[in-house]
């Protein structure tokens, strides 16, 4: 990945270059963002230009992730008792050479195995451990890149742990995630945090148009609904819309939620709509919660007559945008986002996933009748 290929960010780019002229690199650095936001390409790059200072032949090699001091740990699923990222490398590096911006959703995606849970697990720490305790291939700098260091497992975080505090000579140590929260703070504590922001929206605009043979109107529409991030954007681009199985899903939830106050056998749908759901992995199930709060908050703002700020509604399968927004105002939406995040919080702790949703669906009958 070359920095110029990288959408925006260029303060940030300076900082790491400048970092690598001044030798100020740090063993251990957090990239913390949404992938869509660049942080793998970030990384990359960084590993990329480290390299090409000890030896000019590095890039290319870096480009195709194919140096030997070039290392990976990502999330990957147990498959024959075995959890080790180097039995899935072919598959990830495949999805990262067609788009280094994909997202952990991608990769599974990828992997075709939405009802397994991925995760970085203590074997691979103890493979990377064994990895690193050799001399490197060319004498030079042995990097570390770990993708979504945020699924480590308990067991694996303490070993990596061990690993930040006594890493082997000449080491560098990448780690990237969304965000710190599921990251164990003695991890942080030794680590260097760059945050990887959102891409400015002009950014991503002339970056669209520079790779897209498409409208102005349709760049503009396009980075409005993707809010900074080009892996969204791409997917708005290919498929026209991200969301067409949780907007379906937003629907029914919406419908059944409104009927039954009338009639309650529609709670069985809501029952039923709740099973489906508790099938999906749990990022899945987390990215359903966050889109239906993005609705929801986007209903009010419609409400309130700030429809300048409405950058994506809901138009599909008859659904009345304008008489649902009716029903959101400042009476109810606090009860709804909170028993949202309630839901969310329920599901990082490894709660039932049938009880949770079941019991966010019904709430949602009661708090959407709630007038101001």
């Amino acid at each position: 990945m070359n920095w110029e290929n990288i959408a925006g960010q260029e303060n940030l780019k300076k900082l790491l270059r400048d970092s690598i002229a001044e030798n100020r690199v740090s063993h251990a650095q957090l990239f913390t963002g949404k992938e869509g936001y660049g942080t793998l390409p970030m990384v990359l790059a960084y590993a990329k230009e480290v390299l090409s200072q000890e030896n000019e032949h590095a890039a290319s090699k870096v480009e195709h992730l194919n140096h030997l001091d070039l290392h990976f740990s990502f999330p990957v699923f147990t498959d024959n008792r075995n959890s080790l990222s180097k039995n899935k490398f072919e598959e990830f590096r495949e999805m990262i050479m067609t788009s280094p911006y994909a997202s952990y959703d991608d990769w599974t995606a990828f992997l075709e195995s939405e009802n397994k849970q991925l995760f970085i697990s203590a074997d691979e720490i103890d493979d990377q451990n064994q990895k690193f305790s050799l001399k490197s291939f060319e004498g030079g700098t042995k990097i570390l890149i770990v993708w979504r260091a945020d699924k480590m497992n308990v067991a694996a975080s303490n070993k990596f742990l061990k690993f930040l505090e006594e890493p082997p000579a000449k080491t560098i140590i990448l780690l990237t995630a969304e965000s710190t929260n599921d990251i164990l703070p003695t991890i942080l504590s030794r680590t260097q945090i760059v945050e990887v922001p959102r891409i400015q929206d002009e950014d991503l605009k002339a970056y669209l148009k520079k790779k897209f043979n498409i409208s102005d109107e349709k760049i503009r529409e396009i980075t409005h609904e993707a809010q900074g991030d080009l892996n969204d954007a791409v997917k708005l681009l290919n498929s026209g819309s991200k969301d067409e199985e949780f907007e379906k899903l937003f629907i029914q939830w919406v419908r059944d939620a409104f009927m039954v106050k009338k009639k309650p056998g529609f709670l069985k749908n809501i029952i039923l709509w709740a099973r489906e759901i508790a099938g999906w992995n749990r990022e899945k199930q987390k990215n359903f919660l966050n889109y239906c709060s993005e609705i929801f908050r986007l209903a009010l703002l419609q409400n309130y007559q700030s429809e300048g700020l409405v950058y994506k509604k809901i138009d599909a399968n008859g659904f009345n945008w304008a008489g649902f927004s009716k029903f959101i105002s400042g009476a109810n939406i606090e009860n709804i986002l909170e028993e949202i995040n309630t839901a969310d919080l329920h599901l990082t702790r490894n709660g039932n996933p049938k009880i949770i949703w079941t019991d966010l669906g019904i709430k949602l009958s009661r708090y959407i009748h709630k007038n101001s």
